[in-house]
Parts: structure tokens; C-alpha cells; sequence
């Protein structure tokens, strides 16, 4: 199991990331990303903060833990800008807090973040067909969440990607200990937002492939 989308007490996380990611390999999870929330107000402060703790747990629990950042609720003018910023400050995988139907996300973010130099689009909400198609131009992933609310639309993000060869991840967003979740029941999701087998195969080598990616740079 790999998890690109998780949250400390960096941001609005209840566990610090040395629990966060001690509970993720006991799941038995191979990487984890740790992506706080970030906007102008902390960027500055929570990548760097994210970086030092990184290096420090993948070598004492034996596991991949990548420094990211949610830019969220950002207006979609800047995202392009922050993205930018967070790449240069060390984040390896970069997540835009989509336009879920669960929280007042600004219309236009999901079109702002897929013209943005980002990899994932969380929970992207009624995505339209153009903005897949978007998606998979600019080789940006779209989430399937396993989190409350914001999985609500896993089954339309699923077929909007089929219809335009988007690719797919599937992360839990993990803001506490019980939002962390085993590979059998993360591929039971995906089976029940309307994915095959094969299709659910191909979204866990996706968060693979970023992860080399990410251990690349």
C-alpha cells in the first residue's frame, strides 16, 4: 500500500508525523506521503519542517516517507504560482485540493491545478470531461479517496478518467488514526467506485510510479 495524500499536526492532522507514519507501516505501507495543507500564509514554514522529519523516518522505520503539500483552498490565479514555489522549497509530490462536494472549494480550482506543475488533483468532485482530458494531457493523477464526503463522487471521477485515459490513485487523505486503511479494504473501494481489477492493478502502479519519481529528483 502506498498513500500520496496524508496529514500531520502540521496542518490539521491529529498525530504527529512520526505516529502518522509509525501507524502506516505497521498497516504495512511501503511509502507515505505527508502533504499538509499549505497556502501563502505557511508555505514557507511547512515544507521545510516536512523535509527534516522525512529524512528522518524513512531511515528509522524502514519505509519511503516523501515531503509533500496539499495547496488548498488556494484562488485559482495563484495555484500555478504556489505550485512552483513548493517545488522549489523540496516538495516532491505536490496535491491541489480539489473541488469537492463536501467543503465550498472555489469553482475553478480543479481547471487552475490542471494547468498547474502539480501530480495529484484530490478528490476533483463532478469533474467535467474536459477537465479528465486535461488531466491526462499534463500527465496529472486524479484521486479515487477512500475519506467520508469526499468519496462520494469516487464513482463519477472513475468514469469521467475511463472516458478520457486519465490516470488514477487512490489515497486516504488520512487526517487520523482511523482514516488509515489496509490495502484489501482500499481495493474494495476502488471495486466499489466502479473500477475492474485490472483497472484497480493499474491505479496502485500509478502511486508506484510517482514514488520512483519522487525518489528520482
Amino acid at each position: 500500500m502506498i498513500d500520496l495524500h496524508t496529514h500531520s499536526i502540521f496542518s490539521d492532522g491529529e498525530l504527529i508525523p512520526s505516529e502518522l507514519v509509525r501507524r502506516a507501516k505497521v498497516a504495512g505501507y511501503r511509502a507515505i506521503a505527508i502533504t499538509d495543507h499549505t497556502d501563502h500564509s505557511n508555505i514557507e514554514i511547512i515544507i521545510p519542517c516536512i523535509l527534516k522529519v522525512c529524512c528522518i523516518l524513512s531511515v528509522a522505520y524502514s519505509i519511503q516517507v516523501i515531503p509533500g503539500i496539499e495547496l488548498t483552498h488556494v484562488p485559482p490565479d495563484y495555484i500555478h504560482e504556489l505550485a512552483v514555489e513548493a517545488r522549489g522549497l523540496g516538495a516532491k509530490v505536490i496535491v491541489v485540493h480539489g473541488e469537492t462536494i463536501v467543503e465550498p472549494v472555489i469553482s475553478g480550482t480543479n481547471m487552475a491545478a490542471l494547468k498547474s506543475p502539480i501530480d495529484i488533483l484530490a478528490h476533483p468532485g463532478l469533474l467535467t470531461e474536459e477537465e479528465a482530458h486535461l488531466a491526462a494531457v499534463n500527465s496529472i493523477f486524479l484521486e479515487v479517496s477512500t475519506r467520508k464526503g469526499h468519496s462520494l463522487t469516487n464513482g463519477h471521477v472513475v468514469r469521467m478518467a475511463r472516458m478520457a485515459n486519465a490516470s488514477l490513485v487512490l489515497n486516504t487523505d488520512s487526517h487520523s488514526p482511523q482514516d488509515i486503511v489496509s490495502k484489501e479494504l482500499a481495493l474494495r473501494i476502488a471495486i466499489g467506485a466502479g473500477m475492474t481489477d485490472k483497472e484497480a492493478s493499474e491505479m496502485f502502479r500509478n502511486s508506484d510510479m510517482i514514488v520512483k519519481k519522487a525518489l528520482a529528483c
